[in-house]
């Protein structure tokens, strides 16, 4: 028995079977998820206008987008001040804080491989003919 078997990864296998990490992929680590949970987990509450300043390149209609779904998903908690003006403030939840053991490896991971990785891709691109880099 393969390890391909032993997983069901197989020939017609649903790809999320294949690879049962693929929907945390898909939630934890679409574009701008991971910049969100990180600030919120590693600097703490933040009101929108602070996580935009935060994530410079983040554009408010995408921040808003991914503020609810991250909401949504359980993982921020948005609190709403019925004051004047009006304050609302976002937080990690305590689900969202369990990722914390995965960001730190990956940071972990990050900084003892990255060089490694950009080594790579300048090797890589040195090989390759001009042409095939402008695709």
């Amino acid at each position: 028995m393969t390890d391909s078997t032993i997983h069901g990864a197989g020939p017609g296998v649903d790809p999320e079977q294949a690879c049962p990490i693929a929907p945390v992929v898909d939630l934890v680590f679409s574009r701008w998820t991971t910049p969100i949970l990180w600030a919120l987990h590693t600097y703490g509450r933040h009101r929108f206008v602070e996580l935009e300043r935060r994530i410079t390149t983040i554009t408010p209609k995408v921040l808003t987008q991914r503020l609810r779904q991250l909401e949504r998903d359980g993982l921020v908690v948005r609190t709403y001040h019925p004051e004047v003006p009006p304050r609302v403030e976002y937080e990690i939840s305590e689900l969202g804080r369990t990722l914390a053991p995965l960001f730190a490896t990956l940071a972990e991971w990050s900084a003892l491989h990255l060089d490694k990785v950009e080594q790579a891709r300048a090797e890589h691109d040195a090989r390759e003919p001009v042409r095939a880099r402008r695709r």
